[in-house]
């Protein structure tokens, strides 16, 4: 349930989020599996996952919880290579000439629909947390293509989606560059012994620092060369550990041991209620965390 990544989205006019409506839009784009023809297949699935099962969308104080599911059938390029190469040897040995463009990309077609129905297909899960009162969207991902894809099948399943990289009045790298030359950042954030550097310059370099203090003298050394901080390892509050990108992207987030043991008084075997109620702390961090990040680059570029 605890989020381990968070692509940030902007939500730039305000949407009226019922959840039964927004239950009922979902479901005729629900996730089946992929047709014996089919390259891929995406779909909304139970927001709490398969072992809990439930509604694609859920609620926990105003905020929802989708999730979408994607399989992709497994092709290996070489597989197919090595079977067009034969039929097109044989094209050639047959008719004494060169096989045609057309005929080439005819043979790859029958490979591919001969060859998908014994495909292995892998499946992934992509869940996100819409917040309406930060009017943010943020998706459990590291790759903004999935958190496209996601975003894109809520668009199509809501008719409008207005939305937007989220961006800070000050430049990420400006102000973590800042605060790891001062050491200052306020908001309930501080710096952990975590850092990437990089030189803007074309061809320019880039340092990865590892439990290692942000205060000495080598890393003063790096800035004062002009490297920028493009990632910081940061925990607020003592309570969620993360490292932050240069966009926003928010990876490797750790709920601290003391908050997730809160919910340890439910029945393990209730599995929709850990779910449910492990979500709502989530939430709750969230709704805190995240406006103290923002503050600590001076707010939203609401512009963007």
């Amino acid at each position: 349930m605890w989020f381990k990544n968070a692509l940030p989205y902007r939500l730039t006019k305000p949407i009226d989020w019922q959840a039964d409506e927004l239950e009922r839009q979902m479901e005729a784009l629900a996730f089946t599996p992929a047709g014996s023809q089919e390259m891929a297949k995406l779909g909304f699935v139970a927001a709490l996952g398969p072992k809990v099962g439930g509604g694609l969308v859920h609620v926990a104080d105003g905020n929802l919880l989708i999730a979408i599911e994607k399989e992709e059938k497994m092709l290996p390029a070489s597989v197919i290579k090595e079977e067009l190469d034969e039929r097109v040897g044989q094209l050639e040995n047959e008719q004494g000439r060169p096989a045609r463009k057309a005929e080439k990309e005819a043979m790859k077609e029958d490979i591919v629909a001969m060859l998908l129905p014994r495909a292995f297909s892998r499946r992934k899960r992509i869940r996100a947390l819409v917040m309406p009162r930060q009017q943010l969207i943020l998706v459990d991902s590291s790759s903004a293509a999935r958190a496209e894809e996601l975003l894109s099948l809520l668009r199509q399943a809501i008719g409008s989606l207005p939305v937007a990289p989220l961006m800070p009045n000050t430049l990420p790298e400006e102000a973590m560059t800042d605060w790891v030359r001062t050491g200052n950042i306020g908001h309930n954030l501080t710096l952990l012994e975590e850092a990437e550097l990089k030189s803007l310059a074309e061809n320019g370099g880039s340092v990865k620092l590892k439990d290692l203090p942000l205060d000495s003298d080598e890393v003063t050394a790096h800035l004062d060369a002009g490297l920028l901080a493009v990632k910081v390892g940061l925990d607020w509050a003592e309570s969620v550990s993360f490292v932050l990108s240069a966009d926003l992207s928010v990876k490797r987030i750790k709920f601290a041991d003391v908050l997730q043991d809160q919910n340890d008084d439910i029945d393990k075997a209730d599995l929709a209620a850990r779910y449910d109620a492990d979500f709502a702390l989530m939430c709750g961090e969230f709704e805190r965390l995240w406006p103290d990040l923002l503050a600590s680059m001076g707010g939203v570029d609401e512009s963007v």
